[in-house]
Parts: C-alpha cells; sequence; structure tokens
C-alpha cells in the first residue's frame, strides 16, 4: 500500500496566500483612499483601493448584508471543506493537485478573513485595455484562480485510474 503524500505542501500552499493576501490588502487599506487609482503600468495595470460586498464581478452584491454575509461565509466554509474531502481523494494522483488545493484553499481563506472582518473584500489589482475594465481582483482571487487551473492541467494530464475489478 502506498503511503499518502503529507499534507505540506498544500498547508504551506494556504499559509504563503493567506499571509501574502492579507498583507497587500492591508498595506492597500493603510496607504490608499477608497477608489483612488496609482497607475503601475499606464493604460494597462493600475493598483487601487476598492471593496467588494458580493461574489466576482460584484454578484449579489445589492443582497440584503445579513443574508448576503451567512450565504458568503457558508460558501467559503464548504468550499474549504471540499478542499480538504479532495486532498483525501486526489493526494496520490499527483503533486500537482496537492498544489491546485493549497492555493484555492488559502484563497477561500484570505476572502473569507476579509468577509467576517470588514463584509466585504478588498480588491486592489485593477487591469485594463483602454475603455475594457476587468474587475479588481486581489491575491487571494489570484490563487484561487491559478489553483483551478493547475487542478484541470492535473486532471488533464492525470486523468483519474478505473480501479482494477
Amino acid at each position: 500500500m502506498k503511503k499518502p503524500d503529507s499534507p505540506i505542501i498544500p498547508l504551506a500552499w494556504l499559509l504563503a496566500v493567506v499571509a501574502l493576501d492579507q498583507v497587500t490588502k492591508a498595506l492597500v487599506m493603510d496607504r490608499f483612499a477608497m477608489f483612488e487609482l496609482l497607475p503601475v503600468i499606464p493604460g494597462l495595470f493600475d493598483l487601487t483601493y476598492l471593496t467588494n460586498t458580493g461574489a466576482a464581478f460584484g454578484m449579489l452584491a445589492g443582497a440584503k448584508s445579513v443574508w448576503r454575509q451567512v450565504f458568503f461565509v457558508g460558501v467559503a466554509v464548504a468550499a474549504i471543506g471540499v478542499m480538504v474531502f479532495s486532498y483525501k481523494q486526489f493526494r496520490n494522483q499527483g503533486q500537482i493537485f496537492a498544489h491546485a488545493i493549497g492555493l484555492i484553499a488559502g484563497g477561500a481563506v484570505g476572502n473569507l478573513i476579509d468577509r467576517l472582518r470588514f463584509g466585504s473584500v478588498v480588491d486592489f489589482l485593477y487591469f485594463h485595455l483602454g475603455t475594457h475594465y476587468w474587475p479588481a481582483f486581489n491575491v487571494a482571487d489570484s490563487a484561487i484562480t491559478v489553483g483551478v487551473g493547475l487542478f484541470i492541467l492535473g486532471t488533464i494530464l492525470h486523468p483519474p485510474q478505473e480501479s482494477e475489478k
């Protein structure tokens, strides 16, 4: 029987993402006024300070505050539970899954901390091209996106093997 991999990789990613996410958000909140823009690459990328009470792209931002909070905290807790379950299922499928799960869980925890502390998520990375803008996002969102991409890549490169009967 193959010994299961250690949970060190996903835990390390989770802790690194949460730390980087919370430090960058604290810096932005300390150094920027709400809605302030600092062009980094003019015409392409700005730093800003925005808050998002909704989900991705501001979805559900207009919902009643208490129910919105309960919903998003519940979704975050469920996502973390799914990541723990996924790790148990995929830990022997290849390390790419451990990295993916750690990134996704770290992003979920980073944004959960914001929701519990502020009732919204702090966003500060703002990309645009001409008059076309991508909604602002943060380190936690980036980690979730990269983690999902790695998970998909891992599934393509290492499809689950059927048990021998």
